[in-house]
């Protein structure tokens, strides 16, 4: 690996050629698909889904939890947007803090981030099977669980290009439902129905410390899907430069685009509101899109939030998914044939596990949604810390950077953030989590232990034949 001060080479291939790598993967995504691709990982809609809890939780002040959420994620992006250029790989938060750090801390990282991946596509094949259940009460959630993890794994397994169109449709759908509740809202406030206040975004008499940090955790659940950007990086058209900018985009949209939403469904709100417990609380954004527009938008928002962002979240969870798998697997870190690409330049055997594994956890955890989101969150966070260290470890130790913000406040912040919500984070989900953290230490120590005697085997000859 070249030096902490290595310039950053025109070409991305001949930095997967100086890391040690071939370029296998098909580089055919522009900015634009990269983009796209974020933004339905980070899913659009979001917020409708948990308004309610949010609205709750801030007092009426929806708009600054998402604001907040923004700002506090801005570290770790800028950590992202570093290490992208320097490290054009498809393995993410695992490339670069192997990369940056050592190959110890980078399974480590890959570990953590792992029960993220690992349980991310079965956890969304359960939320859409469960909206369907409601839908079509007379089939099982089990049967909706397989039919939206083969559809996704078909999708993944035609090529990334095919993948990149069907995101681009399925955003324009959640974009043109979404520009239908802005406008509708406008006209409510036109005749009358609601007023443009200050109140969503901070109340005197309401605002407190606690609320600003309490967001935090909030922040993470809705900004995990940075990651899934930077998997892209062999196959993106510029690799780190085209990758980076991506991130930023996201941020910046995907930040927009929550604080509006939730800023003009809070304005409907009666003042000292509390949801009750249950439907009322889960299903908030619905009845007031209903109220706004028109009940025919309730049910139409509902089946877009449900099916279409769900399903093509799931498609772009299964693709991220896969290619950490094959990061690993072309490092030794997992076995050997999920390295394998298949004919559509796609790492087809990882995609197989990930489908598989998205079945058999789907099926099985279909009343354990809760269990399921706080598991990964957990691997998320833990695996941005160390990211964020890596930035620090790589640029600021090693290269001896005078850039203080990027390679040392910022990431100094992103750790101190995403620790404070890793604390916060639910104690069930805290213990499974550090038991899974627990097994990836050991099973790290053993490849680190095992590679430590090989060496010394080696050097053994050449000693005794001085």
């Amino acid at each position: 690996m070249a030096g902490p001060q290595h310039q950053e080479i025109s070409r991305p291939d001949d930095i997967l050629e100086e890391l040690g790598y071939t370029q296998q993967l098909k580089r055919t995504m522009s900015l634009g698909d990269v983009v796209v691709y974020g933004l339905i990982y980070m899913v659009p809609m979001a917020p409708l889904a948990v308004f309610g809890i949010i609205y709750n939780f801030s007092h009426g002040m929806p708009a600054l939890v998402y604001i907040v959420a923004g700002v506090a994620m801005v570290f770790s992006a800028m950590s992202y947007k570093e290490m992208a250029k320097r490290f054009p790989v498809a393995g993410s938060v695992y490339s670069y803090v192997r990369l940056g750090i050592n190959r110890f801390f980078g399974f480590v990282s890959g570990w953590a981030i792992l029960l993220d991946y690992l349980l991310l596509p079965a956890l969304l094949s359960v939320f859409a099977a469960a909206a369907m259940k409601s839908i079509v009460p007379s089939i099982p959630e089990f049967v909706w669980v397989i039919l939206f993890v083969v559809l996704a794994a078909a999708i993944n397994l035609r090529g990334i290009t095919l993948t990149a169109g069907m995101n681009l449709v399925f955003l324009a759908i959640q974009c043109l439902v979404l520009a239908v509740f802005v406008i509708g809202a406008v006209v409510a406030v036109a005749q009358g129905r609601g007023t443009f206040t200050f109140d969503p975004i901070f109340q005197a008499d309401e605002f407190s410390w606690q609320i600003v940090f309490g967001a935090i955790p909030i922040a993470a659940l809705s900004y995990i899907g940075f990651d899934a950007i930077s998997t892209l990086n062999e196959e993106a058209k510029g690799g780190g430069r085209t990758v980076s900018k991506a991130t930023m985009i996201v941020l910046v949209v995907v930040t927009l685009l929550f604080v509006a939403q939730v800023y003009l469904a809070a304005i409907f709100v009666p003042s000292d509101t509390v949801f009750a417990d249950g439907d009322p609380v889960n299903n908030a954004f619905y009845e007031i899109a209903g109220q706004v527009v028109g009940h025919w938008f309730q049910v139409v928002i509902t089946l877009t939030s449900a099916l279409v962002a769900i399903f093509a979240n799931s498609i772009a969870s299964q693709a991220t998914s896969s290619r950490l798998v094959f990061s690993m697997a072309r490092d030794r870190q997992l076995p050997a044939v999920f390295a394998e690409v298949g004919r559509n330049q796609v790492p087809r055997n990882a995609m197989f596990l990930i489908a598989g594994l998205s079945l058999v956890i789907g099926i099985a955890g279909t009343t354990e949604q809760e269990l399921l989101t706080t598991l990964v969150t957990f691997g998320a966070l833990t695996a941005y810390i160390l990211l964020n260290v890596a930035v620090i470890v790589h640029f600021g130790i090693r290269g001896r950077s005078r850039n203080w913000f990027l390679h040392w406040v910022s990431p100094l912040l992103g750790t101190a953030v995403l620790g404070y919500a890793l604390w916060n984070a639910n104690p069930h989900a805290q213990l499974l989590g550090l038991g899974w953290l627990l097994i990836g230490i050991g099973i790290a120590s053993y490849w680190a232990l095992r590679k430590r005697r090989a060496d010394t085997g080696a050097a053994a000859p050449a000693r005794g034949g001085r």
